[in-house]
């Protein structure tokens, strides 16, 4: 029974890296609803587990930015939305005084079935403003929505 309910109803994350602080802490478990998106596709700013695009294996965390047709562009660290600048609250910094990759980028339009995606600590995220194919070197901006494990639920 525990097996079919980790499988395809609810699991556990835990949090190894800082890429999403200060939202979620570095050390802390969360519970993770692996049904949602069965009924649902992902919707912007819902916090997403998922297999990474670069290895198909690593478990990571981010919080969805663009879906499917939307318009995403990031002009010296600031994310445009479908040419709107973006209201993120939840967003920090570190090196705010450094260019790094993925500062600017775009634009770009997400293909269907896919989704970008960035960490809360955008200058310590590996997401998709860095991700890189390592077989060609080749730039992966987007996560398929077959790499989805599920919807984090944050519990205060």
């Amino acid at each position: 029974m525990t097996l079919i309910l980790r499988t395809f109803v609810i699991d556990t994350i835990f949090v190894a890296s800082g890429s999403m602080e200060p939202t979620l802490a570095v050390g802390n478990h969360y519970w993770v609803n692996r049904m949602v998106y069965r009924v649902r596709d992902p919707q912007r700013g819902e916090i997403i587990v998922f297999k990474s695009p670069v290895d198909g294996e690593k478990g990571l965390i981010k919080r969805v930015i663009a879906i499917p047709d939307d318009e995403i562009e990031l002009k010296e660290k600031k994310v445009y939305l479908n040419r709107m600048p973006l209201e993120e609250p939840y967003v920090v910094y570190k090196r705010a005084g450094e260019r790094l990759v993925g500062d600017n980028l775009g634009p770009l339009k997400v293909p269907g079935a896919n989704l970008f995606v960035l960490g809360d600590d955008r200058d310590e995220s590996e997401d998709s403003t860095s991700w890189k194919n390592p077989a060609t070197g080749e730039r992966i901006y987007y996560v398929p929505f077959k790499n989805i494990k599920g919807k984090l639920i944050q519990i205060p």
